[in-house]
């Protein structure tokens, strides 16, 4: 494990790669944040998972990415991970509920146990957890604060698409 820091709209954001896919994207005070110690040491300059990771980062803030290739790997139980492919599949622009997600993975009772999947994700804005909403597209809950919620939704408006 190797962690290297980038900056962002949304203030330092820690990246941390596993052999050649990245397995945290943390911001600073984000809830459910690891202690530092458990990145890993510091990457070596020209790491090339955290620099692929760190280029795509700085073009979806530039406007110019909707969709990440960095290799992503989680860890988690089988439920949190069911939970983050389906963020995962939110397409850019787009929002979900935590109910439509607990209807799609046929736990339609299932709200809050998303909500705390979703509070867990450890690859933030690659895994879009910025893109599940409360019922009505009310903003509730982001482990990073709901000021960088707006933030990330406001980027991913269509009317600011470049292309």
């Amino acid at each position: 494990m190797r962690h290297t820091t980038i900056d962002s709209p949304l203030g330092p954001l820690t990246l941390v790669a596993d052999g050649d896919a990245l397995v945290g994207l943390y911001m600073v005070d984000q809830r459910h944040r690891p202690p530092d110690e458990r990145f890993g040491a510091p990457a070596p300059a020209g790491d090339a998972t955290l620099a692929r990771a760190a280029d795509e980062l700085a073009e979806y803030f530039a406007g110019r990415r909707t969709r990440f290739t960095v290799p992503l790997r989680t860890a988690g139980t089988p439920f949190q991970r069911a939970v983050w492919e389906r963020i995962a599949a939110i397409p850019f622009g787009a929002t979900a509920t935590y109910t439509e997600l607990a209807v799609a993975l046929g736990r339609p009772t299932a709200t809050r146990a998303v909500g705390a999947a979703v509070g867990r994700n450890p690859l933030s804005v690659l895994v879009p957890c910025h893109r599940v909403v409360g019922s009505g597209g009310a903003l509730t809950g982001y482990a990073g604060g709901l000021d960088r919620k707006r933030t990330l939704l406001a980027l991913e408006k269509p009317s600011d698409l470049t292309s």
